[in-house]
């Protein structure tokens, strides 16, 4: 494996404040593509229990967008979007999905596994966001964040018990 020096970009994240603020950015943008792409993962959904699951997490989606304006304005910083790279894969992964699988139980199966790759990523960063505000002895921003990481780590547990109580075993005939 050939090592190789990185000179960083003219704007890099210069300390941990900085740092914080580019997750946001990120997680700003992440969250209203999760927003656009969640109507075209419903739709193509068969079971109800799903569809409900999936339904409901959109509108927290949409509550979890104004939740991070908050959170830039705790930070006296305006709510600004950054392309999150990751994120456009892990949703790009999700789209392939519905296009190679047919609509029913294995669609469905193939829908909460990219939905739970989008929880996982979410889990990961809003877990190191919360990190990066204790740190920074933001108080008011880390209670905010720990609030959307509550509740992406509630819909990766629903959409495993969907799985393994439902969907898999349908998908499995």
């Amino acid at each position: 494996m050939k090592k190789e020096k990185v000179t960083p970009k003219k704007d890099a994240a210069k300390s941990l404040e900085d740092l914080f603020e580019d997750c946001l950015k990120d997680a700003l943008w992440a969250e209203n593509a999760i927003k656009d792409s969640l109507p075209k993962m419903i739709e193509n959904a068969t079971s109800i229990n799903l569809k409900k699951a999936l339904e409901d997490h959109l509108e927290e989606t949409k509550n979890q967008i104004k939740t991070l304006k908050l959170v830039f304005k705790s930070i006296g910083v305006k709510p600004e979007e950054e392309k999150c790279d990751a994120m456009v894969g892990i949703l790009e992964e999700g789209e392939g999905i519905l296009e190679e699988t047919e609509p029913g139980a294995v669609r469905d199966a193939g829908i909460i596994a990219a939905c739970q790759k989008v929880e996982h990523y979410e889990i990961a960063s809003y877990g190191t966001m919360v990190s990066y505000a204790r740190h920074l002895k933001n108080k008011e921003a880390k209670n905010l964040i720990n609030e959307i990481l509550k509740e992406e780590k509630k819909t990766d547990r629903l959409l495993s018990k969907l799985a393994t109580s439902e969907i898999n075993l349908k998908a499995d005939k």
